[in-house]
């Protein structure tokens, strides 16, 4: 549904674009909801759910991307990478703490938040404004889980060379 915005962001309707990715938003989230009551809910739902959800928000940076290099307007184009970069940090962050079975929800500006102000900046046509939000916030909430991972593993013992920081093996293991 999503790549309908895609085409909208790209072509300027910027308005109708925010408010349908509200819509679809609305709509992804009830999804899970039903899935949750029906007791549908599977590891790969989840884990499809998530990748589906990076590649919408890849989607819709695209879109404005493609806006904006039409006018074009350097500053727009690199606060949209700048937003891009963090919005995928902030995901790849949690990602790897959870990879290394850490619990890493820290962090000031999710994908909720990240959605909302983006729509918000489309639908009251202050794009600037909440480019600027994204690009920073979404980096500072990356950071802040850099931070919270390193404090978690500080007394952890040097990794081995596959990244493995359990304890050495033994020779004749």
């Amino acid at each position: 549904l999503n790549l309908i915005n895609v085409y909208l962001l790209a072509v300027g309707r910027q308005q109708l674009a925010g408010a349908l990715i509200l819509l679809f938003t609305a709509l992804d989230a009830f999804d899970g909801t039903l899935a949750r009551i029906t007791g549908q809910v599977t590891r790969f739902g989840g884990f499809l759910d998530s990748v589906l959800d990076r590649y919408t928000e890849a989607a819709l940076f695209f879109g404005l991307l493609v806006f904006y290099a039409q006018a074009p307007d350097r500053a727009a184009i690199y606060l949209i990478y700048a937003a891009l970069v963090g919005s995928l940090m902030v995901s790849y962050t949690r990602a790897r703490a959870e990879g290394l079975g850490l619990c890493c929800q820290e962090g000031w500006f999710t994908r909720v938040e990240r959605i909302m102000v983006l729509s918000l900046g489309l639908l009251l046509g202050q794009m600037r404004i909440a480019l600027w939000v994204l690009a920073v916030l979404s980096n500072v909430t990356a950071v802040q889980r850099i931070v919270h991972v390193h404090r978690l593993t500080k007394g952890d013992r040097p990794a081995s060379a596959d990244g493995d920081t359990r304890k050495p093996k033994s020779p004749s293991a």
